[in-house]
């Protein structure tokens, strides 16, 4: 895709500096951890960017703080559709901020997520079956209200700020040839690939083959609704990725990886049992790339990993692996 093509909505490195100064130390500067070879079964060595450790137990808390901090809010507060962890960041961040906040999830957010919500002090709704019929509701609910409606992932200040994950990344650790990236909705991927622009680093998509917007949209020539399902749903589960990311992704040309509920399930088992780090199925998608071979990295490449929620139901986990599920 040529210049002239570039969205009107685009989102540069600049765009992911500025969220980085604007945010300062209100959100929290991850670290980093360097897995050995084979230490979680037999893959290279490679690096973790612990993004489950962000205040609300997931990455979304940048994309939320940065869109409020730079958005006049209305004494109708701000309201945002999400699978959980979104509306979990967009709750912190107006309680930070000491506004209101209406969140709208569906059927399938975990109690883990609702309780948080609650505890944030968020009007929080359970509608629709999936996040996209969520998405209406809150649709409806900004335009009757006046709230500030605060999106996932194809908002420019939300993938902005999403972007601070991955240049944080490459200045903890240098010389990270490629990065993987769990994609859902796509915001996370989008301020990658801003963030990433004019280094030397490479972004690489990870999708769960029962949530797969973004290789449906890239095979179709552009967005298309497809069914979600799976252990990442409630956080990778929009039925349609966001054109910011497309038109990101088509521009750079990113290298997409699809993994399976099962090597998504067993990433969280390995996480967990030889780390002690919880994730949930969304945060262990790009993990699970490289710990089941979907993913294989040439000789010497330095690969990071995003984890990028740790929001799990621990004992569910568990009892799905003595299932033999996973």
């Amino acid at each position: 895709m040529g210049t002239d093509a570039a969205p009107a909505l685009s989102v540069t490195r600049s765009d992911v500096l500025a969220a980085q100064t604007r945010m300062g130390s209100q959100v929290r500067r991850t670290p980093t951890m360097r897995i050995e070879a084979n230490q979680l079964g037999a893959h290279p060595a490679f690096w973790l960017k612990l993004e489950s450790l962000q205040s609300t137990g997931a990455f979304k808390a940048r994309g939320a703080l940065n869109s409020l901090l730079a958005t006049k809010i209305p004494a109708a507060g701000v309201c945002a559709a999400s699978g959980g962890n979104h509306g979990q960041a967009v709750a912190w961040a107006a309680r930070l901020l000491g506004v209101p906040a209406a969140i709208f999830v569906p059927e399938t957010c975990p109690d883990i997520k609702l309780r948080r919500l609650s505890d944030y002090g968020a009007a929080v709704t359970v509608i629709g079956a999936v996040y996209d019929e969520s998405l209406v509701r809150a649709e409806q609910y900004a335009a009757e209200t006046g709230a500030v409606m605060i999106h996932p992932f194809d908002q420019q200040l939300t993938v902005a700020g999403a972007g601070t994950v991955s240049a944080e990344f490459i200045e903890q650790v240098g010389g990270l040839d490629s990065l993987l990236i769990p994609v859902g909705g796509g915001g996370l991927l989008a301020g990658a690939l801003a963030a990433l622009a004019g280094s030397s680093t490479v972004a690489v998509a990870v999708e769960p083959y029962s949530a797969r917007c973004l290789g449906a949209a890239l095979e179709a020539g552009g967005p298309v609704d497809v069914d979600v399902s799976g252990p990442a749903v409630d956080s990778l589960g929009p039925r349609r990725v966001g054109q910011l990311c497309y038109d990101a992704a088509v521009a750079h040309a990113v290298q997409h990886v699809d993994v399976s509920d099962k090597a998504i399930l067993r990433a969280q088992l390995a996480a967990w049992e030889e780390l002690r780090i919880g994730l949930e199925g969304g945060g262990a998608t790009a993990l699970a790339a490289l710990l089941s071979g979907a993913y294989i990295p040439a000789e010497g490449e330095v690969v990071g990993v995003l984890v990028t929620g740790g929001n799990v139901d621990l004992p569910q986990l568990l009892r799905t692996a003595a299932s033999g599920k996973a």
